[in-house]
């Protein structure tokens, strides 16, 4: 409650109420907490709950991850762990560095507990992000790497761009998400299509090298087309799926938000896209139940937790929820899943 009539309208006036200049002053703030060990072991002694479990070979002390977004350059890496997510991941990042879509491209939908976004995989580039993973050194926790395709890089061209990054940050990775569901990036939906996919998932599973492969796929998907999914990830041994990324569409927002959902275009995140996202987490279960998937989208309470695992997810990703809910959610999702007694 706190967090909710304190916390969350402060962070949400920071600069002027853009929520762009918000998300930069927060990492910053975590940036900064995160060259402070004893700070970050206090905060990890307060939200630390264990509740571990092991999908696709490693092992996670907790199930809430952090989803790719929040931290695409891992500036703030050692403040997640403290804050209770029990993996990171980091991203999307892509072989060149570039800035993304102009400004402004992040809006908040208050009342529908939404986020759009357009930012179009802005990050400093897989080199940059190799080196700071060299400086920052182990986290405690797993992490996983989003890799995506350069705007710049033509869609002929997108695996070997994969492949740069991949080789770039494999090294570091427990586990390499291969994004190809975001909508901001023009034709990267496209290698979501059988043959585009097969041809980019094969060549990532050649180079793997033991490193786990994950596949990110969009909600706006039919059944068929996640089937078409499903079989190019059993041809290639893909460890499993992260469902799902930002709709295009806009059913679930509340009216109040429609002057901002009708005019802005991007993907919708949050609590309009819950119901779907799983959906196509039970879908992914029914088909194809040995193949592990990372349910994210719309989780912003524990029942949306519980229901995201019931519906067949290993583990679960936040952002959105996060944003909303704060340091409380994640406790409160972790707390609720400890063995008795814990």
């Amino acid at each position: 409650m706190i967090y909710e009539r304190v916390a969350r309208p402060a962070l949400f006036r920071l600069g002027g109420g853009d929520p762009e200049i918000a998300h930069e002053r927060t990492i910053g703030a975590l940036t900064a907490l995160a060259k402070v060990p004893p700070a970050v072991a206090a905060l990890r002694r307060l939200n630390t709950v264990e509740a571990p479990r092991t999908v696709f070979g490693v092992r996670f002390p907790g199930v809430v991850g952090l989803a790719a977004g929040m931290d695409k350059n891992g500036v703030a890496l050692r403040a997640w762990p403290a804050l209770g997510f029990g993996h990171v991941e980091v991203g999307t990042v892509t072989r060149h560095a570039q800035p993304g879509n102009p400004r402004p491209r992040l809006f908040r939908l208050r009342e529908s507990g939404g986020i759009i976004n357009r930012m179009g995989f802005n990050n400093d580039g897989a080199e940059a992000l190799a080196a700071r993973l060299t400086a920052v050194g182990p986290l405690g926790v797993p992490l996983g790497i989003s890799i995506g395709k350069s705007k710049v890089t033509p869609v002929e061209d997108a695996v070997e761009d994969y492949l740069h990054s991949f080789r770039a940050l494999r090294r570091f990775a427990d586990y390499v998400a291969v994004n190809v569901s975001s909508p901001n990036t023009p034709g990267l939906r496209g290698l979501q299509d059988r043959a585009a996919l097969d041809e980019l998932v094969g060549a990532l599973a050649a180079e793997a090298q033991g490193t786990p492969l994950l596949v990110k796929i969009a909600p706006d998907l039919t059944d068929e087309a996640i089937g078409e999914v499903l079989q190019v990830c059993a041809d290639h041994g893909v460890s499993g799926l992260i469902a799902t990324n930002t709709t295009v569409s806009r059913g679930g927002v509340a009216a109040a938000d429609r002057p901002v959902a009708d005019v802005e275009t991007g993907g919708l995140s949050g609590r309009p896209l819950t119901a779907r996202a799983r959906e196509v987490v039970a879908f992914i279960h029914r088909e194809a139940p040995e193949l592990p998937v990372i349910g994210v989208g719309g989780i912003s309470s524990v029942d949306d937790a519980h229901r995201m695992l019931d519906a067949g997810a290993s583990l679960l990703q936040v952002y959105t929820g996060f944003i909303f809910g704060g340091p409380p959610l994640i406790r409160a999702i972790n707390r609720s899943l400890a063995p008795a007694g814990t």
